[in-house]
């Protein structure tokens, strides 16, 4: 059970309150670093857990059940954490609540359809927006460390309302092939 693949997701979300942390001094140039370089090693893990497991034929239930919590614990807590310090703030904080409500909403729909034994498969849009998300949320965190580089701050920001944009394109995809399962 506790596998590589599986000690390296845990090792995420073991990280999370390290990465909060760091985060929680937004003057704090050389601790935004440190966050950005931990962000960084997070998301390697993140694809080598699922490239060993696969690799290795180690997919375990823990395994698939731990790794999407792993990531939504990630993306949660730098979202929050960087409101809380503003970072993140004014309107642009609707696309981090954007994709926090999306996020909780399709968890709660694929649990739904789990036990209809419906499978929602992720789409390749859905794969942009996550990719899109974590760079944008990454371009946050390496904007702290790099404070003379204000555009920096600009393009992840631009990037993070791209990204809420395929939230609500990609969560609509799935609410309505939920929608096909529920009761009128």
């Amino acid at each position: 059970m506790l596998t590589l693949p599986n000690l390296l997701t845990l090792s995420r979300i073991l990280a999370v309150p390290l990465l909060a942390g760091m985060l929680w001094q937004p003057d704090w140039a050389l601790g935004y670093g440190i966050a950005f370089a931990l962000y960084c090693l997070m998301g390697i893990t993140d694809y080598f857990d699922g490239y060993l497991a696969r690799a290795q034929g180690a997919v375990s239930k823990l395994g698939v059940f731990l790794d999407p919590i792993a990531d939504k614990i990630m993306v949660a807590s730098v979202i929050l954490v960087l409101v809380a310090v503003q970072v993140l703030s004014g309107v642009s904080v609707v696309a981090g609540l954007v994709i926090l409500l999306r996020e909780i909403a399709v968890s709660g729909l694929r649990e739904f359809l789990a036990q209809l034994q419906v499978s929602v498969p992720v789409s390749r849009l859905a794969k942009w927006k996550t990719t899109l998300q974590l760079i944008a949320l990454g371009g946050l965190i390496l904007g702290g460390a790099l404070p003379g580089w204000p555009w920096m701050h600009v393009a992840a920001l631009a990037a993070l309302w791209a990204a809420a944009v395929l939230t609500l394109v990609t969560g609509w995809d799935y609410l309505r092939v939920g929608l096909k399962h529920m009761d009128s």
